[in-house]
């Protein structure tokens, strides 16, 4: 939010330097990222001073050119080469001296240097309006009365002005700020307690607000008084739509405003001034002399005021006419065919409180992010309506000579009164972190215009005014105080009390942070996804419980409505991101949590490590051809990771029940399932847009830590036997799990048989028959003691194999 320092001073007195205003600002709430200043002319007319033409001749190589010799209460006057018509000898005139950057009304900005024209040298230029921005004129140069002092600079003869302009970074909470009246009031209550002098704000006066003559009544109905808990109005006659006075659009344009005609100025001007939204329709355009303010059925077609066909939902709130015509969106955007023309003569303007919620969702659905809605989002002051209507009345009535031509319209069926809320001095004290007297607190909240209520000598009742939407508890009162109290007032204690604490080995961040330096140094790429997401597309993706979703009111964007129920989904919203961008080849892993809510209404947070890999396992190159990734790829990196921690005796576990893998398995550390890794199910891969295989692993840290505190980490001499690998197609009945394999195989040997994995499934009923599915298993041998022999493996594969058949009915393919 722009705020001008020149349009604070209309209710403030300020004569502290820009930095300590600053300072100031920033210390209430209001911060500060940034001061410029801005000029009511480019450049301040640096360099331009007055001349007197002492000599005025015929150039004598250029008929349209004169030749000048200029005093410009130097030693020796300029000679200048001039091509106005006007010029002539005892004129007064703005010289442009050498180095002189000038700024045209129009065009880009140049320099004036020496240089010849038409062979006779020119020092200079004398200026026409439109060469140093005063006008648009340029019939010939300027020509000042003869008074002018020769030598003044041309910024003195017309007393150009500055502003500095504050951009502050308005929070959300903010309500009562939005308006530079609002600004000054805060400063006005910091200057009173911390400042010596009794610092007020001057409002501007709208006594003189008065009906000429009720020719023009607009008949207002409120049918939706809950997302329009106040409508006002008035109606002006006879108005003359033309550029709005020069003081007001400097005022707009130093904040970034862009003049338009006397009309929307005044709108915009009172709504920086005081922080109403105001919204001004042509009253020959609403039929029936009506308006109504309602919801219009969902998918109707409503032309903007940028000429664009938005197509409403059910919730957005329309101001209408008598036919149910839509004219506006409720405070957040006019139609093309109601707003003020050059042709308009009466007009019908509307000052609103609408209920923040609704704008939020209907500014951010339409992306139509106008200051008028950015004011109603924060929460705009209910009682504030009447007052901002005789304000721009008044404006109208001097700057479009128009007449109030209407009663005041109000429609406000339950009046919202300040919220009275109980503060105990206890209370303040303690949280704050200083003691403030009772007679302090008075004065701070009695500064913010909040009435003070003694209830005991322990507490008082503060009525807090309903421009700060935000002030709902006691901790939101004393939060106040303490913005006007000071924060660096608080003294910082000389001493810091501590409590001693440990937690068991080995610590959830130290195992975090070891399982990521792990991963990022074998080229593992950690990402961050959002907490929050889809419901729509949550529930597109996988089967979810709509009672276990955990739903917010999201403000900032409406779509993401729930916090993340599963991990898989947000990580798969990057791994698409990287593929639109041609990035095939992806690891990567995520530190994050799932949220659920609970039958008793309480909810819960998980926290997880989720890796997701995708494409070749090396890049293409001349030496050799890429190879694609496979799920005993991810599984390495997932027995690896885990080793780092002490992790190496688990089972492995089938997963049926998973929808969201087409295969999956469970590492099971202690009997439980601490670990999932499988192959992502290709619907969903497909409904995302997801062109290749997908491997995943989620992590559940809280089991994983628990799991490396029960283990105990053993350390023994590198084996110097080399260690042998044999592996066996098994074709089983497709309900035989993994961990029946793994089972068979420990029975069989125990004393030279290492590790058992999977590294491949195969489903094909036409090649292996109904309900059979294929597993090839890796067996690792090592003995530390000698060299294994082949007969020694044969001999125990040949068991294993004779137990897979007889146990399992298991078919080895050879």
């Amino acid at each position: 939010m722009n705020v001008s320092l020149n349009w604070l001073k209309n209710y403030i007195a300020l004569d502290l330097p820009v930095e300590e205003i600053s300072r100031i600002l920033t210390a209430i709430g209001l911060e500060v990222e940034g001061v410029k200043e801005v000029e009511s002319i480019p450049g301040g007319l640096a360099g331009l001073v007055v001349g007197h033409v002492i000599e005025c001749g015929q150039h004598p190589n250029a008929d349209r050119l004169s030749l000048t010799k200029v005093d410009i209460g130097k030693e020796e006057p300029l000679q200048i080469v001039c091509g106005a018509p006007n010029v002539a000898a005892g004129q007064k005139v703005i010289v442009a001296k050498i180095g002189t950057t000038l700024y045209p009304t129009k065009g880009d900005s140049f320099k004036i240097r020496k240089g010849k024209i038409r062979g006779e040298l020119s020092e200079g230029m004398i200026c026409a309006e439109d060469e140093i921005g005063l006008g648009e004129g340029h019939d010939g140069i300027i020509v000042l009365s003869e008074e002018a002092k020769t030598g003044t600079a041309a910024a003195d003869i017309y007393n150009l002005t500055s502003d500095q302009i504050f951009d502050i970074g308005l929070t959300p909470n903010r309500s009562d700020a939005t308006s530079h009246l609002g600004v000054a009031k805060d400063l006005a209550a910091y200057l009173k307690i911390n400042h010596e002098g009794d610092t007020y704000v001057k409002s501007p006066d709208v006594s003189s607000f008065s009906l000429s003559h009720e020719t023009f009544p607009i008949e207002v109905v409120v049918e939706n008084t809950a997302s329009c808990p106040r409508f006002s109005g008035v109606t002006l006659s006879n108005v003359v739509v033309k550029a709005s006075p020069d003081w007001m659009q400097k005022s707009l344009i130093a904040i970034g405003v862009r003049p338009i005609n006397n009309v929307v100025d005044i709108t915009n001007y009172v709504l920086h001034e005081l922080g109403q939204p105001l919204h001004a329709y042509d009253a020959d355009k609403i039929a029936g002399k009506k308006i109504i303010v309602k919801n219009l059925p969902a998918d109707t077609i409503f032309k903007s005021l940028d000429d664009q066909d938005r197509k409403l939902d059910a919730e957005d709130l329309m101001i209408c006419d008598g036919q149910s015509n839509a004219m506006c969106i409720g405070g957040v955007f006019g139609g093309a065919d109601s707003g003020v023309t050059d042709l308009t003569k009466n007009i019908f303007l509307e000052a609103a409180h609408f209920e923040a919620g609704t704008i939020r969702r209907s500014s951010t659905r339409h992306l139509l992010r106008t200051d008028a809605a950015k004011v109603f989002e924060k929460g705009s002051d209910p009682n504030n309506t009447i007052y901002a209507l005789k304000r721009a009345a008044n404006l109208l009535v001097k700057h479009a000579e128009a007449t109030i031509a209407s009663e005041l319209v109000d429609i406000y069926p339950k009046i919202i009164h300040p919220l009275s809320i109980h503060v105990r001095y206890e209370k303040i004290n303690d949280l704050i972190g200083d003691s403030i007297s009772k007679e302090a607190v008075h004065d701070i909240l009695q500064a913010m215009e909040m009435e003070v209520k003694p209830v005991d000598d322990h507490s008082i009742k503060v009525l807090v005014p309903t421009n700060k939407a935000d002030v709902i508890r006691e901790v939101d009162v004393i939060e106040e105080i303490l913005r006007i109290y000071g924060f660096n007032k608080v003294a910082i204690p000389d001493q810091i009390s501590s409590t001693i604490q440990f937690t068991s080995f080995p610590e959830k961040n130290y195992v975090k942070n070891l399982l990521a330096e792990y991963l990022s140094s074998n080229g593992w790429n950690e990402m961050m996804g959002l907490s929050l997401m889809e419901s729509r597309k949550a529930k597109d993706l996988i089967a979810l419980e709509d009672e276990e979703l955990v739903y917010i009111n999201n403000t900032s964007n409406i779509h993401l409505d729930i916090m993340r129920p599963d991990m898989m989904i947000s990580g798969l919203i990057s791994v698409l991101h990287n593929q639109n961008y041609q990035i095939h080849d992806t690891r990567l892993y995520e530190y994050g949590s799932t949220y659920h809510k609970k039958e008793n209404d309480s909810f819960t947070e998980n926290p997880y490590l989720c890796l997701f890999l995708k494409g070749n396992k090396s890049p293409e190159s001349w030496k050799n051809t890429a190879e694609k990734t496979e799920l005993s790829d991810l599984q390495q990196t997932i027995t690896s990771s885990i080793a780092r921690i002490g992790l190496k005796n688990y089972m492995l576990a089938e997963v049926n029940d998973d929808e969201r893998f087409s295969y999956a398995v469970d590492y099971k550390i202690h009997n439980n399932a601490v670990i999932r890794v499988g192959v992502i199910a290709q619907n969903i891969l497909k409904k995302m847009g997801i062109k290749d295989a997908v491997y995943y692993a989620e992590i559940q840290i809280d089991k994983l830590v628990k799991a490396a505190r029960k283990s105990k980490t053993q350390v023994s001499e590198i084996n110097k036997f080399p260690v042998s690998r044999r592996d066996l197609a098994l074709v089983i009945d497709k309900k035989r799990e993994f961990a029946d394999i793994v089972k068979i195989a420990k029975k069989v040997d125990k004393k030279i048989l290492k590790e058992i994995s999977l590294f491949d499934i195969y489903e094909n009923e036409e090649h292996l028959g109904a309900g059979k599915k294929s597993y090839a298993v890796q067996f690792m041998f090592e003995d530390t003691t000698k060299t294994l022999r082949d007969s020694d493996i044969d001999k125990i594969m040949s068991k294993l194999t004779a137990e897979f058949e007889s146990k399992i009915d298991a078919h080895i393919r050879k």
